[in-house]
C-alpha cells in the first residue's frame, strides 16, 4: 500500500481472527518429541487452521510472545487454503501456498513479552471461511513456559523438519491448541469493523464441536453474515478458559488483558462483556465473600466500558447464563446464585452498558430459572453444547451492529 504525501487511505486494517495470548500449563505444551527440557519444537512445522469472520484482498498475521520466557526464533512462514476448505486438515489446496516475511525478510525474532506483525501479503481471504497458517522453527524456543490458547477447538499438527511450503504432512502428530499466532488482519476497502467477545469458556467454546467452528460467538457471525447491513462485521472471539475478570488465573484478568485484547485489536467498534461467573464461584460461598464480589465485579464492569468507550467503542453487558447444579460451583445455600442474580439485575438495570444481551433468558430452565435448559446443557449444568451457543448467538439483536459507535 503506497499513498500520495497527504492522501487518506481508502480503506483500514481490521481484524478478522484473533485467539488470545495465554500462558501453556505443562498438560497443554506440544505433544514429544516436540518439547523437551527447556527446548520447545525444535526442527519442527506447526501447521495451524483459523476461521476468518470478514473477507479482503491483503492479510497481516500477528504472532505473540506475551508469555515466553526466552525470545521466540521463526524461522518461515507461510499461508495456503486447506484443502476443501476444512478446518483442521494437514492438507492444503496444490498452488495456495504462499511465504510470509517480515520487514521483506522470511526470519522475525519475537522479543519475550512482546509480539510482532508480518508484512502486509496480497492473498484473497473469503469471509467465513478457513484459512491455514504454517510456521518453521529450526531452533525452537528455548523456555519451558510459551504462548497458546488452550481453547482452540481445532486440530494443529507437528512434524520434524520444514514443510512450510509442503500440500500435506503425512505422519505429523496433533494437537488441539493454537501455538504463538494471536490474530490475523485483512485490508478492507469497505467499512467493515469488529466486534470483540470478552469471555471466559463459555465464549472459549467448552462443550462445542472441535474443527466445527459452533461456538457462539460463530454463529453470532453466521447470522450477521445473512444480513446486508451487517455483512461486514467481525466477530473477535478472546475467550479464555477459567478467566476472571478481577484477578489472574488461567492467564490475565479481564481487566489486566482488556488493552491487549480489545483496545489494541484494529477496527473494534463494539466489545460484549459475558463474563464473571468465575469471580462469583472462586470466592467462599459465604455472604460476606459474595457481598463483596458483587460491589466488585460491578465497579469493574463500569471500569471497562468507561475505558472502551474512551475509545469510541459500544459496550453491550450480557448477563451471567445459570450454574445451577454444578458440581464444583454450586453452593448448597444458594448464596453464589443469589450473587449471580443480583449482578444480572445490575446489568439489566444499571444503565452503564450501551445495551444489554439477556444471555441468562435464552437459556435458563423456565421451570427451573437457576438451571439451564437441558436441551442446551453440555452436560456439567454450566457449559453450554452447540445447541445452547445457538441460542445465544439468536439472542443477540442484529441491529445493534447496524450503526457504528460515534468515533469509530
Amino acid at each position: 500500500m503506497s499513498l500520495v504525501p497527504g492522501a487518506r487511505p481508502s480503506g483500514r486494517w481490521v481484524h478478522t481472527w484473533v485467539s488470545s495470548p495465554q500462558p501453556t500449563n505443562p498438560a497443554d505444551m506440544p505433544p514429544a518429541p516436540f518439547t523437551q527440557d527447556s527446548l520447545v519444537l525444535a526442527d519442527a512445522t506447526l501447521r495451524q487452521t483459523v476461521h476468518t469472520s470478514v473477507g479482503g484482498d491483503r492479510l497481516r498475521l500477528w504472532f505473540s510472545n506475551a508469555f515466553g520466557r526466552a525470545a521466540l526464533p521463526i524461522t518461515a512462514v507461510s499461508v495456503a487454503l486447506p484443502a476443501h476448505g476444512q478446518a483442521g486438515v494437514s492438507a492444503v489446496e496444490p498452488g495456495s501456498v504462499r511465504r510470509v516475511t517480515f520487514h521483506s525478510r522470511s526470519t522475525v525474532v519475537v522479543p519475550v513479552g512482546a509480539q510482532v506483525v508480518s508484512d502486509p501479503l496480497d492473498f484473497p481471504v473469503a469471509p467465513d471461511a478457513n484459512l491455514t497458517v504454517t510456521v518453521f522453527l529450526a531452533d525452537g524456543q528455548a523456555s519451558d513456559l510459551i504462548t497458546s490458547h488452550p481453547g482452540s477447538r481445532t486440530t494443529s499438527h507437528l512434524l520434524a523438519g520444514d514443510h512450510v511450503e509442503a500440500v500435506d504432512l503425512p505422519g505429523a502428530s496433533t494437537t488441539d491448541h493454537w501455538y504463538f499466532l494471536s490474530g490475523v488482519e485483512v485490508w478492507s476497502e469497505r467499512s467493515a469493523a469488529a466486534v470483540v467477545v470478552l469471555g471466559d469458556s463459555l465464549s472459549d467454546g467448552r462443550g462445542s464441536t472441535t474443527n466445527g467452528n459452533d461456538r457462539w460467538p460463530d454463529r453470532l457471525l453466521a447470522r450477521l453474515r445473512s444480513r446486508p447491513t451487517t455483512a461486514d462485521v467481525a466477530v473477535l472471539n478472546q475467550g479464555t478458559g477459567g478467566n476472571r475478570v478481577l484477578t489472574d488465573g488461567v492467564g490475565p484478568s479481564a481487566l489486566a488483558r482488556l488493552d491487549r485484547d480489545v483496545l489494541a485489536q484494529s477496527g473494534v467498534a463494539w466489545l460484549v462483556l459475558f463474563e464473571g461467573i468465575n469471580d462469583i464461584c472462586t470466592a467462599d460461598a459465604t455472604p460476606v465473600a459474595q457481598k463483596q464480589v458483587v460491589d466488585d465485579l460491578c465497579a469493574a464492569y463500569e471500569q471497562i466500558v468507561v475505558r472502551a468507550h474512551a475509545h469510541g467503542i459500544g459496550v453491550y453487558g450480557a448477563t451471567l447464563a445459570p450454574l445451577g447444579g454444578n458440581e464444583a460451583y454450586d453452593d448448597l445455600d444458594g448464596c453464589r446464585e443469589a450473587t449471580r442474580q443480583t449482578v444480572n439485575e445490575w446489568i439489566r438495570t444499571s444503565g452503564t452498558f450501551d445495551a444489554v444481551l439477556d444471555f441468562d433468558a435464552a437459556v435458563r430452565d423456565p421451570q427451573e430459572p437457576r438451571r439451564l435448559l437441558a436441551a442446551c446443557d453440555e452436560g456439567d449444568h454450566l457449559h453450554l453444547n452447540p445447541a445452547g451457543y445457538q441460542a445465544l448467538a439468536d439472542a443477540v439483536p442484529a441491529d445493534l451492529f447496524e450503526r457504528r459507535p460515534q468515533g469509530r
